[in-house]
């Protein structure tokens, strides 16, 4: 992977979100305001995606990020959390979404043997950003079927 790509990912990714809390939680400071930031990341921050280096490297460091700022602003009523989505069912996903054979391949992975849709994430999101979830700070809350159960573990085996 050249480095310009690896950087590419992680200023979309990483750097974006960095900024874009910055700019949040100085408005929330300046007014003297509780606020919440909610970062999107991805199963990809827990899982490995081989062939996806940045990505991953990105959504890791967003999990970082979500925790280290939520431990900082806390005490200033700052909620910070993050929406970690698994397979989703989104235009940019149409190569394996509109392919029954690779959608298959996907789905199978997923203890729910379905992906996501993009009303489940922002369901979640919503409720991260209600008042419902005014003692959740710091989390990121998987929306994925089940897939970071690491599903492959699903039947008792051992290597004994």
């Amino acid at each position: 992977m050249p480095l310009s790509d690896f950087q590419k990912v992680l200023e979309v990714n990483l750097t974006g979100a960095f900024l874009a809390a910055r700019e949040a939680i100085k408005h929330f400071l300046a007014q003297e305001k509780p606020g919440v930031i909610i970062n999107i990341s991805s199963v990809h921050q827990e899982i490995p995606k081989p062939r996806f280096l940045a990505y991953s490297v990105s959504k890791g460091g967003m999990q970082n990020l979500t925790r280290t700022l939520a431990l900082e602003y806390a005490h200033c009523g700052i909620r910070v959390n993050g929406v970690g989505p698994g397979a989703t069912i989104t235009p940019i996903n149409n190569a394996w979404v509109n392919d029954p054979v690779k959608r298959a391949e996907v789905e199978k992975h997923i203890p729910m043997r379905r992906a996501g849709t993009s009303e489940e994430m922002a369901i979640v999101t919503a409720f991260l950003a209600s008042d419902a979830a005014a003692y959740i700070t710091g989390q990121t809350l998987f929306v994925d079927g089940g897939l970071t159960l690491y599903p492959d573990f699903a039947t008792a085996w051992s290597s004994e």
